[in-house]
């Protein structure tokens, strides 16, 4: 059963800053991921904001912002919009969109690289991190990674080392203006430290796992962990 939290709990600072301790021990791991803690990563240009070179291995800067998916293309109204966290958790949620953006909201300036070899830099998201989501959900002590599915079917994993950083949103606002239907909006999910299909557009479900899995992509020979500094793109 789904746990349906007043919006006025859920924003509770205090509930979230309670359920985050729970989920620290991520931490360590985190700080030593290959896109902040790899001492000889690939690429080129000045550092970005975590020390990589700016621009990953065989990248082009894109002016515009490419649109690529899986072929549907779902029509979900904001009013439509259903997020549920499920899984290896001790509270599932389910929240809507205007709960989502009751929650603490992040502002991230963050740089969006996609496997087809161009990146988008300088996107501005306004979501809500990840790790406010899960800890809300109370991650239990097995869990390991997360399958994140969309309203198209499409579905991709991220270890819990990665979706617990402060850069993964659920996000609902780029560059001052609602996330764009061929984006990925009302709400998709952005994974600024690999590659940009582990953001899954028309999230629907954060699915908590205790063993990783592969989704769509990974099951049709892309890498499980799609570091970009290290070239990481087929498994």
């Amino acid at each position: 059963m789904t746990e349906k939290l007043p919006p006025e709990l859920l924003a509770d600072p205090a509930v979230i800053a309670a359920r985050l301790k729970r989920i620290e021990r991520h931490r360590a791991r985190m700080a030593q991921t290959p896109s902040l803690a790899d001492d000889a990563p690939m690429g080129s240009g000045a550092p970005n904001r975590h020390g990589m070179p700016k621009l990953p291995p065989g990248q082009t800067p894109a002016r515009k912002w490419p649109v690529l998916d899986v072929g549907v293309h779902p029509t979900v109204t904001a009013a439509q919009w259903r997020l549920r966290i499920d899984g290896a958790c001790d509270k599932p949620l389910e929240l809507d969109l205007q709960q989502l953006q009751q929650l603490p909201q992040v502002i991230d300036t963050s740089d969006f690289h996609c496997v087809t070899t161009w990146s988008k830099m300088d996107l501005t998201f306004v979501g809500v991190r990840v790790s406010t989501l899960l800890a809300l959900a109370e991650v239990q002590e097995t869990a390991a990674a997360l399958m994140c599915h969309g309203y198209d079917g499409y579905t991709t994993n991220v270890t819990l080392d990665e979706a617990l950083k402060d850069d993964v949103l659920v996000t609902w606002q780029v560059e001052g203006k609602p996330l764009p239907r061929e984006h990925g909006g009302p709400v998709r999910m952005i994974t600024p430290q690999l590659w940009a299909w582990k953001g899954a557009k028309w999230l629907s479900r954060i699915e908590i796992l205790t063993a990783d899995a592969p989704g769509f992509w990974e099951q049709r020979g892309y890498s499980m962990t799609a570091y970009p500094w290290r070239d990481d793109r087929y498994g």
